[in-house]
């Protein structure tokens, strides 16, 4: 089969588009023909080597839609030929994957294999962070940092269907702005221009935001304190900033804040069963059209390192897709 190997750690020249041999099943597993993937920020950090351990060469990539070609002897809720999304065992750019039956799951008709691709770390990910682990309540301010990327507009509009009373985003720079604005944010606030943390204040009547979403760490994850309410909850999943932040315990036992941890990658590896709610929820908003997730620019599998420099750019929006299917 085909498939995007990183030969070596680097830039996105060090992927290749090559024959490789099919993936082995095991009894638990089932084996996709892939039809689109989608390009995350972990699968560039992992090309760096800054994300996980796998051995050179491997096939990057977090997530997989397709359609089942053989299920395990072991496989009891999926068979041949279903649609479904799941998060493979050892990368997903390719055009055969094996999945875990824990972490694959059914598409209804209604959703399309574009929709389908764009949705599983964005939608997952965003429905965790909001409703497991902030455990938003009905009518609290909710400030998302990079709200244009795809978790961000994803976030959004998970949050508002979770009950939101505000949505507030933040991004990089004014070209940005509409896109989270479409995605239904009531603020966005543009980093190069605006203090986001006197913008929050003034926004809240000087109260703070409920919920903070914090992907980008460092200094952001400081500062996001000083705009976050008593008895709010500042969530941290990622550190695209590069840098590491300084909590000072002094600042949450008072007001009753609190400081929460997650990460899918983790999540998938030690309770997938986690997940399966998740995905129900998250599935059921897309198959009625109560979510949109966006997508950006969608690239044909051999242009992997495209897609990748394209997202490195800084300049891209919404998910960046994959296409394995035959042209």
């Amino acid at each position: 089969m085909k498939a995007i190997l990183v030969t070596e750690l680097g830039g996105p020249e060090t992927m290749k588009y090559a024959e490789v041999e099919m993936p082995s099943m095991s009894a638990t597993q089932v084996l996709i023909r892939v039809e689109m993937t989608s390009v995350n920020f972990a699968d560039i950090k992992s090309r760096y080597g800054k994300k996980g351990a796998a051995k050179l060469p491997f096939i990057p990539g977090l997530d997989a839609t397709g359609v089942i070609e053989q299920v395990g002897a072991e496989v009891q809720s999926l068979k041949v030929g279903q649609r479904v999304i799941a998060f493979p065992a050892k990368g997903s750019y390719a055009e055969y994957v094996v999945a875990d039956e824990s972490l694959t799951f059914a598409l209804p008709d209604q959703i399309t294999t574009e929709t389908a691709a764009a949705c599983p770390v964005v939608s997952f990910t965003s429905y965790q962070l909001l409703a497991k682990v902030a455990r938003i309540a009905k009518g609290e301010t909710v400030l998302i940092h990079a709200a244009a990327g795809g978790i961000g507009t994803t976030a959004i509009q998970l949050a508002k269907l979770l009950g939101a009373g505000r949505v507030i985003g933040t991004v990089g720079n004014e070209a940005k702005a509409e896109l989270a604005l479409s995605a239904g944010a009531d603020h966005v606030i543009c980093n190069d221009r605006e203090d986001f943390v006197e913008k929050v204040r003034e926004l809240t009547d000087g109260a703070g935001a409920d919920v903070i979403l914090d992907s980008i760490s460092g200094t952001v994850s400081e500062r996001s304190l000083e705009c976050l309410a008593w008895y709010g909850r500042l969530v941290h999943f990622g550190n695209a900033s590069g840098e590491i932040g300084q909590i000072k315990t002094i600042d949450l036992h008072a007001s009753c804040r609190s400081v929460l941890g997650f990460s899918f990658g983790t999540t998938r590896k030690l309770r997938p069963h986690l997940l399966h709610d998740t995905a129900k929820q998250v599935l059921d908003y897309l198959a009625n059209g109560q979510l949109d997730i966006k997508i950006g620019k969608q690239f044909a599998l051999e242009e992997a390192a495209s897609a990748h420099a394209w997202v490195e750019s800084r300049a891209s929006t919404g998910k960046v897709l994959l296409d394995v299917r035959s042209r």
